[in-house]
C-alpha cells in the first residue's frame, strides 16, 4: 500500500486519515495481524474476499447483479484450514495492485494466472461470456487452493483477456485471429517475465482447437525465450474431460453412478449444452434464461461438426447437446474434479516434476498450428520458384 492508497482509504472514512501513514509494502504482512482462531468473517473481511473473487471483467463483487453477492461470500468456506484474512493477503487482482505492491511479492513463491477466453454465442439461453466466466472461476479456485496448500505463496489473477479463435459466428461473437491470440498471450507472458515472475499459468474455458493450440504455442514461446515456467493447462484437461476419462471421479463426487442416458448425453455434449448450462446455473443463475428447461437436444454427427458454424445451420439455435439436463450439482462435481486435476499439473510445474507438459492433441496437428498456412504458402512458393528456375533440357 502506497501513499495514494492510504489517502484514498482516508477520504472514504472521515476522521481516520490522520491516523494512517504510508509503510513499506514488504512490511504489510507482518504489520497486519490475523485472528488467533477461525471464526465468522467480519463484514470488512467479507467485502475484501468478495473483491478477490471478482468477475471476469474485473468488476468488484459489490457491483454484481442482484443475487450474486451471496455466492461470493459462500466461497469462504471452500478453503479448509485458511482464514479469509489470509486469503486477502495472498490472492491479488493484478489491476488493483500498485507497482510497489506488485514488486514486493516474492517472485519465487508467486503464481500468476492469466485468463484467456472469447466472447461467443452460447445458444438462446446463456450469455456471451460463458467461457470467460468459467475460466475465471477455475483461475480463482486454483489460486485459492494454491495459497491454502502452499504456505507463504501468493497468487495474482490477471484481468481476463476476451480473446479466442475458432468460434461460432453470431451476433455478439468476437472472432479473433489465431495469430493475434497467440501474440497477445506471448506479450502478456513476456511482460510478466520481465517483471521477474517465474510461474505463469493460462486458464481458459474455450475448447476451440486453434484456440487451444494458440495458448499452448504462446506458453512454449514465453517459456523458451524468458526461461520461465509457463503453461496452458486447459487443453489437456478439456480433451481428457470431453473424452470421458474423468467420469468415474465425477460419479464419486456425485455419490451415484451416471445413467446410460446421461453418459450418452455427455458424449454428445459440446457447446452450451448439459455441462456449460450446469456451470452457469452454479456460477451465475441470474444470467441463464428460463427457456433452458424446454430446449430440445441438439446432436450432430462428426461429418456435420466439420462444417463451420454447424450449430447455427438449418435452424440450429447455437448449442450442441442436452441443456435441459443441466444441474448445478453436476457442475460442482465436475468442477471439484477438474480443479483437483489442474492443481496436480500446477504442483508438478511449480516443483519442476513435469519434464514435458502434456498438451491437447490439437497442437500436434500441423493444420491447426498458427504458422501452418504461412509456412505452407512459403514452401509452395519456394517449390514453384525452384521448378521454374530449374534449367530445362
Amino acid at each position: 500500500m502506497g501513499a495514494r492508497d492510504v489517502d484514498r482509504v482516508a477520504r472514504g472514512r472521515r476522521g481516520v486519515g490522520g491516523a494512517l501513514r504510508a509503510f513499506a509494502p514488504a512490511l504489510r504482512r507482518a504489520r497486519l495481524s490475523l485472528p488467533s482462531r477461525p471464526g465468522p468473517a467480519s463484514p470488512r473481511a467479507a467485502l475484501q474476499h468478495a473483491r478477490v473473487d471478482a468477475s471476469p471483467g474485473g468488476a468488484r463483487a459489490d457491483r454484481r447483479a442482484p443475487g450474486a453477492d451471496h455466492r461470493s461470500r459462500s466461497r469462504q468456506g471452500r478453503l479448509p484450514g485458511i482464514h479469509p484474512g489470509e486469503l486477502v493477503l495472498s490472492v491479488h487482482l493484478l489491476e488493483e495492485l500498485s507497482t510497489t505492491s506488485l514488486d514486493a511479492l516474492d517472485r519465487g513463491r508467486t503464481l500468476v494466472i492469466l485468463t484467456v477466453s472469447p466472447l461467443e454465442e452460447h445458444g438462446p439461453h446463456l450469455p456471451l461470456g460463458v467461457d470467460a466466466i468459467t475460466a475465471r472461476h477455475f483461475a480463482t479456485e486454483i489460486a485459492g487452493r494454491l495459497v491454502a496448500t502452499r504456505p507463504g505463496w501468493s497468487a495474482v489473477l490477471a484481468p481476463t483477456l476476451h480473446l479466442g479463435s475458432f468460434t461460432f459466428d453470431a451476433p455478439g461473437t468476437v472472432t479473433v485471429r489465431q495469430r493475434v491470440v497467440r501474440d497477445a498471450v506471448v506479450d502478456y507472458g513476456l511482460s510478466l517475465a520481465r517483471a521477474g515472475f517465474r510461474f505463469i499459468v493460462v486458464s481458459n474455458g474455450h475448447a476451440g482447437p486453434t484456440h487451444l493450440a494458440a495458448l499452448e504455442e504462446a506458453s512454449a514461446i514465453v517459456a523458451r525465450r524468458a526461461r520461465v515456467t509457463m503453461a496452458s493447462v486447459s487443453g489437456h484437461l478439456a480433451w481428457s474431460f470431453r473424452s470421458g476419462r474423468f467420469l468415474d471421479q465425477v460419479e464419486a463426487q456425485l455419490g451415484r453412478a451416471l445413467t446410460d442416458t446421461e453418459r450418452a448425453a455427455f458424449a454428445e455434449d459440446a457447446h452450451a449444452g448439459w455441462w456449460e448450462t450446469s456451470m452457469m446455473l452454479m456460477l451465475r443463475p441470474d444470467l441463464v434464461d428460463e427457456r433452458w428447461r424446454a430446449l430440445p437436444p441438439a446432436t450432430y454427427s462428426l461429418p456435420e461438426r466439420l462444417v463451420p458454424d454447424y450449430p447455427l445451420k438449418r435452424g440450429g439455435q447455437g448449442y450442441v447437446g442436452h441443456p435441459s439436463l443441466a444441474d448445478p450439482v453436476f457442475a460442482k462435481a465436475t468442477c471439484d474434479v477438474l480443479v483437483t486435476e489442474a492443481m496436480a499439473l500446477v504442483d508438478a510445474l511449480l516443483d519442476r516434476r513435469l519434464g514435458t507438459f502434456r498438451r491437447a492433441p490439437f497442437s500436434k496437428i500441423p493444420l491447426l498450428r498458427t504458422n501452418f498456412w504461412p509456412v505452407a504458402a512459403a514452401t509452395g512458393f519456394a517449390v514453384a520458384a525452384l521448378a521454374w528456375l530449374r534449367p530445362r533440357r
